[in-house]
């Protein structure tokens, strides 16, 4: 789905009253639950095989798999870094970190279910694009976002210690998506954010415009009557710029520098940068523009990246500018099954304007480490990068951040146990538009293999509980054991919505009678575009179900929306794959 498409859906429903979340998703204490247990995912990229790490070096993205839109900002050596996060839940999802380098999972910004429920929303609605801004003026943490739930449109939540939570969210009162806050050194509050252009005024597909108003810091709200456009279209209008988005303002020297994504978010992303005397502009663009793109380069190069930009600047270590961006690194097939990513590099503001250092050039997988800082990525609590291995049995009593739920919270269909973890299904189709019960975590690798142990005696065929490969609610695949008359089934379902059509179309790709008296366990791997599913019962030998799919449908470009795959533990009481 187009952007604008995306944005117009968006806000028929947000016509409709919010009615709080779905009742299905109540937990329903099923009499014999299907437990999962032994989980692992590994991670096994050519790219990082290639690319061994020397002990001053980090890899680039800092975080792998569907995390898009970064945005980022410091308190003193503290470092807070948000993403889009859709109808995943909880919303918004917020990492922290001392260096740049090593950064640690604290969950989700917007997780309280009766304020933020994305509970009847496709999968790329919900929230996306956040900003964050840390204001010394009164030691406050912002973070804006545009929630496409609720009828919340834009909001604003505050807090004066990140890790501690968040306060409620404050609706704002002006449209369009991709804000930002900025506060100036006296103390005043600018919003800036995209937009239409005004009514009549649109010249082509594309046309968008920055706006900024100014933010009465008291009461959070903005100032009726104080809304400008600052950009129109881009650096140059008379070349029909299209998507001028993400904007952020900077201050440096006393000047005002405000920086937007350009050119749609795909293969003519690009970050922008104009310089002002003012916030409020007007703002004259760069003659070096664009500062970051990958859209120039071979389309058959090697280890290839793509999509860059919608960006975020932060001084970083020894008062050394960085930028955070998304950016893509598709398969062999051009797929981009892991999604758009986080990435980092070193930003050059020695001159006039910022520069993202080698951000001109074809992106490298590996960065040097700022001076006197020491990569723990994947140990002591960080978060991993490159290749790794993350295993989950499901007995510690704080589940890891990683796993997340689909438009509502994990917690109401989970329930950790001795033996592994309890999945309490609700009646509930992963092809519909309500909460699932399903734990998700994101795909982070082109490469990769999960396993996970399932013990499970399905009481009817409306039962079924398994594994998914999911890219939206019309494109995955369901891979799990359900019952036909006295039989037990291991099978293979692949949704993918039906050409010129609102309709899913679901076959059945194989299906395996097995025994289920002891557990089974549940695998899936990829190698690029190529997925296999299969399964096991002595717990080394793996049974394959439905050969080699091709994994295009987990692709953004092929199932379209904003989300990469995502992988799950999935159980349902309205099973509609029946075994051939």
């Amino acid at each position: 789905m187009k952007k604008t498409q995306l944005i117009l859906l968006c806000s028929i429903m947000a016509l409709f009253s919010f009615t709080g979340a779905n009742s299905q998703t109540k937990k329903n204490k099923a009499k014999n639950p299907p437990v999962f247990s032994n989980f692992v995912y590994q991670g096994n990229d050519q790219v990082y095989i290639d690319n061994p790490l020397k002990p001053d070096e980090f890899y680039t993205p800092i975080l792998q798999g569907c995390y898009p839109d970064p945005a980022i900002t410091r308190k003193g050596d503290d470092y807070y870094m948000v993403c889009s996060s859709f109808a995943m839940f909880p919303g918004v999802p917020i990492f922290h970190s001392k260096d740049l380098v090593n950064w640690t999972d604290l969950g989700g910004v917007l997780s309280n279910v009766s304020e933020f429920s994305p509970h009847d929303t496709g999968i790329s609605q919900g929230v996306y694009a956040p900003g964050i801004t840390y204001n010394p003026h009164n030691d406050t943490f912002y973070m804006i976002v545009t929630a496409f739930s609720g009828g919340l449109g834009n909001i604003i939540v505050k807090t004066k210690d990140p890790m501690k939570g968040w306060g409620s969210p404050i609706k704002l009162g002006f449209g369009g998506i991709d804000p930002s806050i900025f506060f100036d050194d006296d103390g005043k509050g600018y919003i800036v954010h995209n937009d239409a252009p005004d009514s009549g005024k649109e010249l082509y597909s594309g046309h968008r415009v920055i706006k900024i108003w100014d933010y009465d810091v008291e009461n959070d709200k903005v100032i009726p009557g104080t809304d400008k456009i600052i950009v129109d279209g881009g650096v140059d209008l008379t070349k029909k710029p299209i998507w001028i988005e993400a904007p952020h303002i900077y201050k440096k020297d006393g000047k005002y520098f405000l920086m937007c994504a350009e050119g749609g978010t795909g293969g003519w992303h690009s970050e922008v940068i104009f310089k002002s005397d003012s916030p409020r502009g007007p703002f004259i663009p760069a003659p070096n523009n664009p500062i970051l793109t990958q859209r120039h380069f071979a389309k058959d190069r090697e280890n290839k990246v793509d999509w860059a930009g919608h960006a975020d600047l932060v001084k970083g270590p020894n008062d050394q500018y960085y930028g955070v961006f998304l950016a893509i690194r598709p398969n062999e097939e051009n797929r981009v099954n892991t999604g758009r990513e986080t990435f980092i590099l070193p930003v050059d503001w020695s001159g006039e304007f910022p520069v993202f250092e080698n951000g001109l050039i074809p992106l490298e997988p590996k960065l040097k480490m700022p001076k006197g800082v020491e990569n723990k990525t994947g140990q002591d609590g960080f978060f991993p990068n490159g290749n790794f291995t993350f295993t989950d049995d499901f007995t510690s009593e704080k589940l890891d951040y990683r796993w997340i739920g689909l438009r509502g919270p994990r917690e109401e269909f989970i329930t950790t146990t001795k033996k592994g973890l309890e999945i309490h299904p609700f009646e509930t189709n992963i092809k519909e538009l309500k909460p699932t019960s399903t734990l998700f975590l994101r795909q982070q690798h082109k490469t990769f293999s999960l396993s996970t142990t399932l013990e499970y005696k399905p009481k009817s065929e409306k039962d079924l509980a398994g594994i998914v490969a999911l890219q939206n609610e019309n494109s995955n695949f369901v891979f799990g054991i359900t019952k036909k008359g006295d039989d037990y089934f291991v099978l293979l379902q692949k949704n993918q919505r039906k050409p010129r059509s609102r309709e899913t179309e679901s076959t059945i790709l194989a299906s395996n009678k097995i025994d289920v008296k002891n557990p089974i366990k549940l695998q899936v791997k990829a190698n690029g575009d190529a997925y296999e599913f299969g399964y096991s019962t002595n717990g080394t030998d793996f049974v394959n179900v439905g050969g080699t799919v091709s994994g295009d449908i987990l692709s953004t470009d092929v199932a379209g929306g904003f989300t990469g795959c995502l992988l799950g533990l999935y159980a349902t009481a309205t099973n509609d794959a029946m075994p051939q």
